[in-house]
């Protein structure tokens, strides 16, 4: 991908994190927006988190999921979850497969995510500003262990994401958690791409 191509979307997918959503005016939550089918996804996430790790592990991947420590460990979560705005380096692990027989452990290098502060002070801007996969959206408050994701993914030199509920195949739900002093991970349950779970870890740039 050329330089100007990623510029252009990372350029806009910082505009549209910080730009107004309707849908997060004062007083709107996570439930409100989200989607059926992605409550149905937040709902198992636990049942994807384990699928994605016996997938791993039966590949050979014990050794590279022990040396991740509190990152995979789906009982890790600390209080405090929210991270503060701010750039971060961000690495994504991708457990299991959902085509038979495909890769069930991948581990991406580090590139740069950001969290912003919401224009409606009611949620929490996240935008992955490199890369070929792109999730952008909201972060919103759940409950003292964990705050809920809902946004789109951003494919490939796109100039701009997808608003969340119009393109299901787009759609992502997760939660953020706490699970270190400067270490923060987003969790998306069965995304639409390749893996049953994605893990993406945050430590601050």
């Amino acid at each position: 991908m050329f330089l100007p191509l990623i510029a252009t979307a990372a350029l806009a997918a910082l505009q549209a994190a910080e730009c107004p959503d309707p849908a997060s005016a004062p007083g709107a939550t996570w439930r409100g927006r989200a989607t059926e089918e992605d409550r149905h996804r937040l709902h198992d996430w636990r049942d994807a988190w384990t699928d994605g790790l016996a997938a791993a592990r039966a590949q050979g991947h014990q050794a590279e999921i022990a040396a991740e420590g509190a990152l995979l460990d789906p009982d890790a979560a600390q209080t405090e979850p929210a991270p503060p705005p701010g750039d971060y380096a961000c690495r994504t692990f991708k457990l299991g497969s959902r085509a038979p027989g495909g890769l069930a452990y991948v581990a991406y290098p580090a590139y740069t995510c950001r969290i912003t502060a919401d224009a409606s002070g009611n949620a929490l801007g996240f935008t992955k500003i490199d890369g070929s996969q792109r999730p952008i959206g909201l972060i919103y408050p759940d409950n003292d262990l964990r705050l809920v994701f809902l946004g789109t993914m951003q494919l490939g030199d796109e100039a701009r994401a997808y608003q969340y509920g119009i393109d299901g195949e787009r759609d992502m739900i997760g939660f953020v958690e706490r699970v270190g002093a400067n270490r923060w991970r987003l969790v998306l349950p069965r995304p639409n791409y390749e893996s049953q779970i994605d893990v993406i870890e945050l430590t601050p740039r």
